[in-house]
């Protein structure tokens, strides 16, 4: 599959996702967006990946935000842009997806380029990288899930510091913060992606997908609460290949061979 705005390539189990419009610092518009959305439900289905990295072209910018320019044009010719019903990044609402999605932060991630980031399960940031959700200073909100999931990944003083001024701060500044899992210079920035998504290829990729979606749903609420709902996760998973496979491996000293059924 060819994408104007995305390159989408597989390889070893991974799906390299780059948004590419480094003209703009990858800025997202409405038919990147769409591409996005295509390419991460693609991924979502594909039985043969189990790991996304999720970066930006080029070496200035992770992604801007949404393209103002292009959403000023589009207003200008009249165009409804309410009725556009396509997540942002194609992943921050409406998209479920229990795979590992890694983003590998090259540069520039403020407005809806950091919340796709957040939407994220890991981000491993470039040393130059920055981050910031300057909505509030050209009059809009981080409505693309920012508002919300930064004060679920860290702690709420730190996160109304950066929501109520729209400050940037620098990588290591988020990795002292807690949203930013490893920072490492910019040539090393996909082989540490790689590297983390090896380390999730080395596990089973059902009992991944299966805590993620526990992790998820049991965001909230209290630990015994959360544990009962896990009961029907742990009946797939004791009914599961992969089940057979981890303790039969070990036994026999080797390496499992996953199926993710």
């Amino acid at each position: 599959m060819s994408y104007r705005y995305v390159i989408y390539e597989k390889k070893d189990r991974i799906a390299y996702v780059t948004i590419n419009r480094p003209e703009v610092m990858n800025a997202l518009h409405y038919e990147a967006n769409v591409e996005l959305h295509e390419v991460f439900n693609d991924f979502k289905q594909d039985d043969e990946v189990w790991v996304a990295i999720l970066t930006g072209a080029g070496n200035r910018a992770f992604s801007a935000g949404n393209d103002l320019k292009a959403t000023a044009a589009a207003t200008a010719r009249g165009e409804k842009l309410s009725g556009r019903q396509v997540p942002f990044g194609g992943i921050t609402s409406g998209f479920e997806c229990f795979k590992p999605i890694i983003a590998a932060v090259n540069g520039v991630a403020v407005g809806g380029g950091f919340e796709i980031a957040l939407a994220s399960d890991l981000i491993i940031a470039a040393e130059h990288a920055r981050f910031g959700l300057p909505e509030p200073r050209v009059g809009l909100i981080a409505a693309a899930g920012g508002v919300h999931r930064l004060p679920q990944q860290i702690p709420l003083k730190q996160a109304m510091s950066m929501l109520l001024t729209g400050r940037q701060i620098t990588a290591q500044e988020g990795y002292r913060m807690g949203f930013v899992n490893e920072v490492v210079p910019a040539t090393e920035l996909m082989a540490a992606a790689e590297r983390w998504s090896n380390e999730i290829l080395a596990c089973s990729p059902l009992c991944v997908r299966l805590t993620k979606e526990a992790a998820h749903a049991g965001l909230g609420l209290p630990i015994e609460e959360a544990m009962q709902k896990d009961r029907p996760l742990l009946e797939r998973l004791l009914a599961s290949e992969d089940f057979v496979e981890g303790p039969k491996a070990f036994a026999e000293k080797r390496k499992p061979h996953w199926t993710g059924k």
